[in-house]
């Protein structure tokens, strides 16, 4: 990832940046975003200038109200609220999808040939309930084709930092019977283990039929960050946000 500023405002991967994908990962220096809700939009004061200057069309901006499922909404020329959902589709150039973390993994999916451009917001829940495959089915039905689809991961929790206990592996156990284990490591309470959300998510990325290869992920661990990310883990209430638009030429 390439840092923008001194502290840095925000992050932008060198692989969507090639293929011409506006977009930037926020840090805590960037500014104030937020709730996201109907109106107004959470992008407010700082946030909203920082990328605006990164090259998003902010006032076309589209976002959802996130519930930790996997519901998609498809996005139009003019953004805005698109209701409760955690994954965004669109084939509209030049709008922004947004979605906000504070741990979660922000998953960004890209064709430019297409065009087609995918969001998604995914943590343990979302994980269970397919979001990451909801977000790939999505891009696909809208003109992707698979091997061209780029993938990028955003800061998020790692598997360092990501402790969980008998009900969310009890979750990952029955929505994936045999791939979950592959997905935790022991922790050092017996009644708990640590989750790779990172693995999990890119195997099942890799299940749906992404080339795992185009998966950009820095590893890089909001609860290992905190002068730089927010981690709710940490204690932390502050959100991050994801911003990804298609090109305009």
């Amino acid at each position: 990832m390439i840092a923008h500023g001194e502290p840095a405002a925000y992050f932008t991967f060198a692989s969507l940046a090639e293929i011409g994908v506006t977009h930037a990962t926020t840090t805590r220096h960037c500014g104030g975003i937020g709730v996201p809700s109907a109106r107004p939009s959470p992008f407010v004061g700082d946030a909203g200038e920082v990328l605006a200057g990164a090259g998003l069309a902010m006032s076309r901006v589209a976002w959802g109200r996130q519930v930790h499922a996997a519901g998609v909404g498809r996005v139009g020329e003019a953004g805005g609220f698109v209701g409760d959902v955690d994954v965004l589709v669109t084939t509209e150039p030049g709008v922004p999808l947004a979605i906000f973390t504070a741990d979660c993994l922000a998953i960004v999916l890209a064709d430019v040939e297409a065009p087609a451009l995918a969001v998604a917001h995914v943590g343990w829940r979302g994980t269970v309930r397919g979001a990451a495959q909801a977000a790939f089915t999505a891009v696909v039905a809208a003109g992707a084709r698979p091997d061209r689809l780029r993938a990028a991961v955003s800061p998020s929790i790692g598997p360092c930092c990501y402790e969980v206990d008998a009900p969310v592996m009890d979750a990952l156990a029955s929505a994936y019977p045999e791939a979950w284990r592959a997905w935790v490591t022991p922790s050092g309470d017996p009644s708990r283990v640590m989750l790779d959300l990172w693995a999990a998510n890119a195997a099942l990325l890799a299940g749906a039929g992404l080339d795992p290869a185009r998966i950009d992920n820095p590893r890089l661990c909001t609860g290992c960050r905190p002068e730089t990310f927010y981690s709710y883990r940490k204690g932390h209430r502050g959100r991050l946000a994801t911003v990804a638009a298609l090109p305009t030429i």
